[in-house]
């Protein structure tokens, strides 16, 4: 299974406000620490405090910040809301044209893996993400420089 970028950017903004626990941050601020379109952030920025996963602060001085402790936050149950209940493959959810389908095998094993990420998710939180925060903290801070060489025991 691929995840979106949208479920993708969610985790990074989520990471992000963890590690910035202390002030309000702002799309610009995590736009400018992933390299990312701070347009593409603000669609999900919205959706994550829809969901109340963030709380957001509007006007001068304002910004965003985690709506709850990391630890409140199931992985599983955020990439469900970001990707969706849909299958692998439209065959999974009933909706496939394919002529083989009633017979074919593909839709159980695709269903049973489907369940088994999912399964792995739920056993984590955003505070697992964030477990290295001090080299997480020095490589968003400072995004011009690559990972290895602000963080360079995470590649021994």
């Amino acid at each position: 299974m691929h995840l979106t970028t949208y479920s993708d950017y969610s985790m990074r903004v989520l990471v992000y406000l963890s590690l910035q626990r202390e002030k309000l941050v702002t799309i610009a601020d995590i736009a400018k620490a992933y390299d990312i379109s701070e347009n593409h952030l603000m669609k999900v920025v919205h959706h994550l405090a829809l969901d109340g996963y963030i709380e957001t602060v509007r006007g001068k001085g304002g910004g965003m910040r985690l709506a709850c402790e990391p630890e409140a936050i199931n992985l599983g149950e955020l990439v469900r809301k970001t990707e969706g209940e849909g299958g692998l493959l439209a065959c999974t959810d009933g909706i496939s044209s394919c002529c083989i389908q009633p017979a074919c095998n593909l839709v159980g094993i695709l269903r049973e893996a489907h369940a088994a990420l999912f399964a792995v998710l739920e056993k984590y939180t955003l505070a697992d993400l964030v477990k290295r925060q001090q080299p997480l903290t020095r490589i968003l801070m400072h995004p011009r420089s690559t990972g290895a060489q602000l963080a360079p025991e995470l590649h021994r």
